[in-house]
């Protein structure tokens, strides 16, 4: 049977130039690393910023050409919640949240276990557009 996965996730920034230096110094620690440019469907740029390993996924990040919403990021309209990342142990969570409140990045909850599964250790923050991501890690993913 083959395997399914997401190949990646495209999201619209405000400012390509500042998603990527917050994507890569938030990502680049965990193994992530540049992973190539194309030109989207309207001509504008597309970066993407890939996993290594098994089952590579990426994000890609291109600069907004609309101000149609009126409104700034709401996760609860319809489209994206939030994006997670698993990452290797409770104390990369913990480093990784270091960083973030480092960088002045808004923290929705600190690192801590949660009841969705067990070993479920987790921090909740937002990027510079107010996309709400997640640091994951699970006894589960490791190895």
């Amino acid at each position: 049977m083959l395997e399914s996965k997401f190949s990646h996730i495209d999201i619209v920034v405000t400012s390509l130039e500042r998603s990527l230096a917050f994507y890569r110094g938030l990502l680049e620690p965990l193994g992530w690393s540049d992973g190539g440019r194309i030109v989207g469907e309207r001509g504008e740029q597309v970066q993407y910023i890939s996993a290594r390993g098994q089952g590579v996924a990426a994000l890609g990040l291109r600069e907004r050409q609309s101000d149609a919403h009126g409104i700034a990021y709401d996760r609860y309209a319809i489209g994206l919640h939030h994006i997670c990342f698993d990452v290797p142990s409770r104390e990369v969570v913990d480093e990784r949240a270091e960083w973030l409140a480092d960088q002045g990045a808004k923290i929705e909850s600190e690192p801590r276990e949660y009841d969705y599964t067990p070993g479920y250790y987790a921090t909740f923050f937002y990027d510079p557009d107010g996309i709400k991501l997640e640091l994951l890690h699970r006894p589960d993913r490791e190895g």
